[in-house]
């Protein structure tokens, strides 16, 4: 038998072993988790199933290309799991395989959008999105009078259509003569913070006027579109993209489902015109944009659609809308505006300025010391992203670990005792922190009211299940 070799031995021990100090901000980091409440929109926690997956042998493998057609090598059982989470992402959503293929390759969303954009159109075409301050995102385009925010701005010309300011909702007509008069070649329908249902049926009303390809960006509701809540996307879509670990409760990527089959019917004798998505699309992820995939990301992205498929989960999103609706009547009962009035989906966005004189940069800060984690947002009226008016607070993350409708109610004074001590801070500070930066730097000298409140704020979390790892096993459970 041969001697150990130093590198293999090596090779086989654990993180803690190799590597304490990464191992050790890891259990911070549950720890963090345990006792926080997660209020961002965008985020969930995952499986220990597919944290299994995530984490196994599967991210050894090189695999530039697609199932079947691969550049290297030895990818038998790597073809055989992308092809099951392809299979599992078109039963999910209960899409024909004629009518309707999917790219599990992309990384996150914004490159998923920036693939469906190189692919179907040339630089300097237009596209037009939701508003960035109106509850859009970055990866559909946003530029200020002098500067050029978001990538995407910079390649193709973007346009926003907007809300309207009085009710909070998408302004639909306006946008319809928007369209009309630019004539995008692509239209967005899909939000970062917008607490309503989308009117596809309308939208592709208004693709079909412009003569514009109509993309539906779903990453945030996509886990309510399996569970069957709410309208669909894609009965009236040209491609649907979707992240993969918001509501859809899966690991951190991405796919773009795309249109197979007959795209307009021929007139007078002539064929049919069809969609010529697939190569494109396809193109676009793999060569255009990326070269190998993460494949255990799509291992796991696998075994995540597997579970959403059970009827647990459509119990869990059923659970989610409604807390997020508790939430919704705890934060106005207790003198909070909402931007739409309400919330119909997983995330509610608060006029914290209108409603209590604070903006939403100085409340995300203290709230981020007392253990309570969301992000402010812009809302409608704002003008400045940096030191806006809202606050985004989601409850996908809290409902993935028992939290009911009761306990969103709690949430919500927990929100208000954030609020109220945001408040109560600045004007103590009063002139000292005038500027947000300043106003940061000086909240040390509130460390106890903000300790008092992160305490209390630990206290409830930890009544509540952790998820993907035993509790029993931290290292810092309190």
């Amino acid at each position: 038998m041969t001697s150990a070799v130093p590198w293999v031995e090596d090779m086989n021990r654990s993180l803690e072993a190799v590597d304490p100090d990464i191992c050790d901000i890891i259990e911070r980091e549950k720890q963090r988790q345990r006792n926080s409440l997660c209020l961002i929109a965008s985020e969930n926690f995952t499986s220990q199933a597919v944290l299994d997956a995530l984490g196994s042998v599967m991210s050894n493998k090189y695999s530039e290309g697609y199932p079947g057609a691969r550049y290297y090598g030895g990818n038998e059982f790597i073809d055989a799991a992308e092809t099951l989470c392809q299979k599992r992402a078109l039963d999910l959503f209960k899409l024909d395989p004629d009518m309707w293929g999917v790219n599990v390759q992309p990384l996150s969303g914004s490159p998923a959008n920036f693939h469906v954009y190189t692919a179907l159109l040339k630089p300097h075409d237009r596209i037009l999105g939701l508003d960035l301050p109106h509850g859009g995102h970055l990866s559909h385009g946003y530029q200020t009078p002098t500067k050029k925010i978001s990538a995407v701005s910079t390649y193709f010309e973007t346009f926003g259509y907007q809300c309207n300011l009085d009710t909070g909702t998408i302004d639909y007509d306006s946008m319809a003569t928007l369209a009309d008069r630019i004539r995008p070649d692509l239209l967005v329908a899909g939000a970062s913070a917008y607490a309503r249902h989308y009117d596809y049926a309308r939208m592709r009303e208004v693709a079909d006027s412009s003569g514009s390809i109509l993309l539906s960006d779903m990453a945030h509701i996509s886990g309510l579109v399996a569970a069957g809540i709410g309208p669909s996307p894609f009965e009236h879509s040209d491609v649907v993209t979707t992240t993969t670990h918001k509501t859809l409760r899966g690991p951190r990527g991405a796919m773009i489902f795309y249109r197979k089959g007959v795209r307009h019917a021929g007139k007078k004798g002539k064929p049919d015109k069809m969609y010529d998505f697939q190569e494109k699309i396809d193109f676009a992820v793999f060569p255009g944009c990326q070269g190998g995939p993460h494949n255990h990301t799509i291992t796991a992205l696998a075994t995540a659609l597997k579970q959403a498929a059970l009827p647990a989960f459509t119990e869990y999103q059923q659970q989610v809308v409604a807390n997020s609706q508790a939430m919704a009547e705890g934060l106005k009962k207790r003198g909070y505006t909402l931007v739409s009035g309400g919330t119909d989906n997983h995330l509610v966005l608060i006029d914290v300025k209108g409603s209590k004189g604070v903006d939403g940069a100085r409340a995300e800060a203290v709230m981020e010391r007392a253990g309570i984690s969301l992000n402010k947002n812009t809302i409608p009226t704002d003008t400045s992203a940096l030191v806006p008016s809202g606050l985004r607070v989601g409850a996908p993350s809290l409902t993935s670990r028992g939290f009911k409708t009761g306990d969103f109610d709690t949430v919500a004074e927990f929100l208000h005792r954030g609020v109220s001590l945001t408040v109560d801070i600045k004007k103590k500070m009063g002139k000292a922190g005038g500027k947000i930066a300043s106003f940061k730097a000086g909240l040390g000298e509130y460390k106890a009211e903000t300790d008092a409140l992160k305490a209390d704020v630990a206290a409830f979390c930890q009544e509540f299940p952790v998820l993907g790892y035993d509790a029993s096993t931290m290292k810092y459970p309190e």
